[in-house]
């Protein structure tokens, strides 16, 4: 079955780099198509963490850092809070708008945590009008962080509750399941018809799968717990979090954890519709 990874990162950053040797991978174009190529990947949506500390003192969009992308590969652009002024905010918003005019611009992301605003912050307003005209999903991160930095208050899954239902014509999606409060990112989803779930970063590394299933039972069974009680398989969406993890160990254990029956809308249809704009660089049948 094809494959589209919701959530991957492409950066020659040392966080990413470190993190890629971890998992036995190597950030470069030519080592990612071998892999995609190797797990019937067709196409990743990477998340744009490139482009930090504008040298002109304008917040542009976060991007994948490459100036063409591949066939395989397209971008959603990271939002730079850090960098963000009131005498420059129609410049950075001009340069959203130039990139989401680009086919292989498909959504546009917050790093919750990583910087210090609620997500319904009037900071994100401008971005969110932006998406809503663009018919471009916004993806959040939710839950646990990678740096001792981040604020968790920022990142837990009940504040995109607000924003869901003051934007409802946006679609939101919770990176990474708002892991660890799985029961409340679930309920939000529930909750919010706007609202779905990346299912990346659940697991990091590399790891054999029998073993994983069975030393983490209980938090594998807490995830199939809430999914159940969703009870709707069009809310999830299949993403990896890579280089941080073995793409075949972290395939086969989200295809473990969802029932077979949901397969083809969790690793393929629900990013279709969620990130409609793919349907424009998918590979033709």
């Amino acid at each position: 079955m094809k494959i589209i990874d919701s959530h991957i990162h492409f950066s020659n950053s040392e966080h990413f780099v470190n993190a890629a040797k971890n998992s036995e991978h190597i950030v470069t174009l030519e080592h990612l198509e071998m892999i995609f190529q190797q797990s019937n990947i067709v196409l990743g949506i990477g998340m744009g963490v490139d482009g930090k500390d504008p040298a002109d003192g304008i917040s542009k969009p976060l991007t994948l850092g490459k100036e063409g992308l591949p066939p395989f590969l397209v971008q959603c652009l990271g939002i730079d809070t850090a960098a963000i002024r009131k005498e420059t905010l129609n410049d950075t918003l001009d340069a959203f708008e130039r990139m989401l005019n680009e086919k292989t611009t498909v959504g546009i992301k917050v790093y919750a945590g990583y910087q210090h605003f609620y997500v319904n912050d009037e900071i994100y307003h401008p971005f969110y009008e932006m998406a809503e005209a663009h018919d471009v999903p916004v993806v959040i991160h939710t839950g646990d962080t990678a740096n001792s930095k981040a604020l968790l208050k920022y990142a837990h899954p009940l504040t995109v509750d607000e924003v869901a239902v003051n934007f409802p014509r946006v679609r939101f999606v919770m990176a990474h399941y708002g892991n660890p409060w799985i029961a409340d990112a679930t309920e939000v989803a529930r909750k919010n018809e706007n609202v779905y779930v990346d299912l990346s970063g659940l697991a990091e590394g590399i790891f054999n799968v029998n073993w994983f299933m069975q030393h983490y039972e209980d938090y594998v069974n807490h995830m199939k717990m809430w999914m159940t009680y969703l009870g709707n398989y069009e809310k999830f969406i299949y993403g990896s979090d890579w280089p941080l993890v073995s793409m075949k160990a972290y395939i086969s254990l989200i295809w473990r954890i969802i029932p077979v029956e949901y397969h083809e809308l969790v690793f393929w249809k629900n990013a279709e519709l969620v990130f409609s704009r793919i349907k424009e660089v998918l590979p033709k049948e």
